[in-house]
């Protein structure tokens, strides 16, 4: 089973590669669900690590429907992150009914070759996972990101296996939102590939009191050596 840890700075980053994580998804502001992180802070993760860097393209929090100004902002962050070494490339794009935007999607994920293409968590909106999962496995994606449509992957459990099976090997399913060594072992023995964890504890910071919820996170060196020693013994 390979951990993807979703790190939120460079120093999320260096932990999770020296823990011993097998890829990370760089992004920023975690509690808005994740945005773009910068052009200074991928370039300094893409030079320090050796496992591979994806990167979240998101321009904004909120929806997933973009105008065509936010659209061309997507297509320039991912050529940026292409230009700088980046592995992978993690984003999407949704009508305004939540369905999969077919076009604009094909045009990111060839836009993104010869990078492997995630499609993130706008999957948990779409009306019908199992038909946009085709479409999906149809636009030559590589792996979706979900929790199975619920807040967190353990209520939705029962269609990430659903899915998992009609993925079969023609895409991957990676396992997101409140993975931790307490519930890990449960994905593990459905045979689930790939699991995706941000492992985070919350730094102290005394400047959330003067801006709101500000709070600093970090990736937990601990927490993800739990989660490594479960998914690293036999089952």
């Amino acid at each position: 089973m390979l951990l993807e840890i979703c790190t939120n700075s460079y120093q999320s980053a260096i932990n999770a590669q020296e823990t011993g994580a097998h890829r990370i998804e760089l992004c920023s502001e975690l509690s808005v669900g994740g945005i773009t992180p910068s052009y200074g802070l991928i370039k300094q993760v893409v030079e320090a690590l050796t496992i591979p860097v994806f990167v979240l393209i998101r321009p904004r929090s909120g929806n997933f429907y973009y105008t065509s100004a936010e659209f061309e902002i997507i297509k320039q962050d991912i050529q940026i992150c292409k230009d700088l070494g980046c592995h992978g490339i993690v984003s999407g794009v949704l009508n305004i009914d939540n369905a999969i935007d077919i076009k604009r999607t094909q045009e990111l994920v060839e836009l993104s070759k010869p990078l492997q293409f995630t499609f993130h968590r706008a999957f948990d909106c779409v009306p019908n996972p199992q038909e946009s999962l085709e479409q999906l496995i149809q636009l030559g994606v590589e792996r979706v990101l979900t929790s199975g449509q619920k807040p967190n992957a353990m209520e939705g459990i029962n269609l990430l296996k659903e899915l998992k099976e009609q993925a079969k090997n023609k895409i991957k399913i990676l396992v997101g939102s409140g993975i931790n060594s307490e519930n890990v072992y449960q994905f593990k023995k459905a045979g689930f590939e790939e699991i995706h964890a941000s492992a985070s504890k919350v730094i102290n910071d005394e400047s959330s009191i003067y801006f709101g919820n500000t709070a600093q996170t970090v990736s937990d060196v601990d927490k993800i050596n739990s989660i490594l020693k479960i998914i690293q013994d036999e089952v």
